[in-house]
């Protein structure tokens, strides 16, 4: 059965939300699939004999949801699936993606080696103004971006004269190469999570709108010997991405 075979109910819940919660369902069900345009609000107007107000409720829900986006002159667009990661799991870009069917890549803008700031000198056990190398990458899902990470390398564990060449991090993991050129292996990590608004550089970097929503990452990843070995802010599209955590009532 169609999303729209049937006729709304009269009753208490209003029509705008039996609306949205069937094409919630259809976009759930693969009946729409990311890139399809869902029907207009003049199409929901006629099906079903609402008026303009009301379908536009229905789809400014999805729009809220993130479910799909709506353009001036491109109709109501359904969005990509948001890629999701338990909070619980420390693992590297590239096996996260992987184990939800969608291909990693990497658009490397630099490796270079720098003074720290007072912030990553604190999470790292240095002092402000040691030198470390700096890895800043754009992080691609399926050819799109998804993320923008500057990583800080202890110089414990990398020294600034074994920064790795940019060869190694245009196609792979970080997290592969400081395993198998150094031998450390991470073995745990401690990460805070807060909401942010795109500037104009992050915005082009990620391919959406200045002061589009963003999540930031701020992790610091210890090796099995529990040594801080990288400091890492990451920030994600909020329109593509969002965190799972299990929740156990003690």
């Amino acid at each position: 059965m169609a999303w729209d075979d049937e006729d709304l109910l009269d009753g208490p819940v209003p029509k705008w939300h039996q609306i949205a919660e069937r094409l919630r369902s259809a976009i759930s069900d693969g009946e729409f699939t990311a890139g399809d345009a869902l029907p207009s609000e003049t199409l929901l107007t006629r099906r079903f004999g609402i008026s303009r107000t009301t379908a536009r409720s229905a789809l400014n829900e999805l729009e809220g949801d993130q479910l799909v986006s709506r353009r001036s002159g491109k109709g109501t667009i359904v969005l990509p699936p948001k890629v999701e990661q338990p909070l619980n799991l420390l693992a590297s870009f590239s096996d996260d993606m992987r184990a939800r069917g969608l291909a990693p890549g990497y658009r490397l803008v630099s490796v270079t080696v720098l003074p720290v700031p007072a912030q990553v000198a604190k999470e790292l056990g240095l002092c402000e103004g040691d030198e470390a190398v700096c890895v800043d990458r754009v992080l691609l899902a399926d050819g799109e971006p998804i993320a923008s990470s500057l990583s800080w390398l202890s110089p414990r564990i990398v020294p600034p004269a074994d920064a790795p060449p940019e060869a190694a991090l245009r196609n792979s993991s970080l997290y592969e190469w400081i395993e198998r050129t150094t031998g450390t292996r991470i073995g745990s990590g401690e990460e805070y999570i807060e909401g942010g608004v795109a500037d104009a550089q992050l915005a082009q970097r990620l391919a959406v709108t200045k002061g589009a929503p963003i999540l930031i990452a701020r992790r610091r990843s210890l090796s099995t010997a529990a040594l801080p070995l990288e400091y890492v802010v990451i920030t994600y599209r909020a329109d593509r991405y969002r965190f799972r955590i299990e929740l156990t009532r003690p």
